[in-house]
């Protein structure tokens, strides 16, 4: 299947999807969100064969510049129509948290916007030094509305996420190391071998753990101790009759790598 935005290979159980739009620093425009829920939440999610997933930009300068302004500069959409059309890159951006499969966000340059909140909706982010990541949006006139208000503050607190958002300001891969942000830094030569070396690992590890373990962190972040841990719970017994723990089982006993097939 080709795509107009994006680039999409798979190999040794990894799908490395590439936002495609080098000319225009990634920016999302033209059928990127359509195409990347095709990629994604279609393709990379009935392919059994897909175990994880890294999403990185094409191109030296940006992973995703957020939205193409110039696409919408001349855009002035009456605020019912705008509000419909949000909603649906919203659930776009919320089926991507919710996907089943691990999704790594390789950061090779630039993250702002809407190219941030996409990395905010990714299990783990590595970006190269010399990244620059923000939310600027409140320099335009505008506000993160892709999930930015809301995510951003979950993973680094509100007193940053507010100071972030407020100033409009970017900050640089080792202060975003520093607040959360991001798990690593690496240098640009060796961002998609980190990305790749650490999807390899998770692939090898049994999908059904995988995609449980994802609910269980998510589902416990948004309540109390007490319901997540019941989550946990019910997580854990919904596994562990499963054929993979029995296979891994076997598999530790008998001092040999397990091969697991996703039930």
């Amino acid at each position: 299947m080709d795509y107009s935005t994006l680039l999409y290979e798979v190999a040794e159980g990894v799908a490395l999807i590439r936002l495609n739009r080098p000319e225009r620093m990634n920016a999302i425009g033209g059928a990127m969100k359509t195409e990347l829920r095709q990629a994604l939440l279609e393709r990379a999610r009935q392919d059994p064969q897909v175990r994880c997933v890294i999403l990185t930009g094409a191109g030296e300068r940006a992973f995703c510049a957020g939205a193409d302004i110039k696409e919408r500069a001349g855009q002035a959409l009456p605020q019912p129509e705008y509000h419909l059309q949000q909603k649906a890159t919203l659930a776009l951006f919320r089926e991507m948290e919710q996907f089943e499969k691990p999704l790594i966000a390789a950061i090779n340059g630039v993250a702002m916007g809407g190219g941030l909140e996409i990395a905010l909706c990714c299990d783990v982010r590595i970006a190269a030094r010399g990244a620059r990541l923000g939310l600027p949006e409140a320099k335009i006139g505008a506000l993160p509305a892709a999930g930015g208000t809301q995510r951003l503050p979950r993973l680094v607190g509100p007193g940053i996420a507010k100071e972030l958002m407020l100033t409009g300001d970017a900050i640089g891969a080792e202060r975003a190391l520093a607040i959360g942000l991001i798990n690593q830094v690496v240098e640009p030569e060796a961002l998609l071998p980190t990305a790749l070396a650490m999807a390899s690992r998770m692939a090898a590890n049994a999908p059904l753990a995988l995609r449980h373990i994802k609910h269980a962190v998510d589902q416990g972040m948004q309540v109390g101790i007490d319901a997540g841990l019941e989550y946990e719970r019910y997580a854990a017994a919904l596994v562990v009759s499963s054929e993979d723990r029995l296979e891994g089982m076997r598999a530790f006993v008998e001092k040999r790598q397990p091969r697991f097939i996703g039930r």
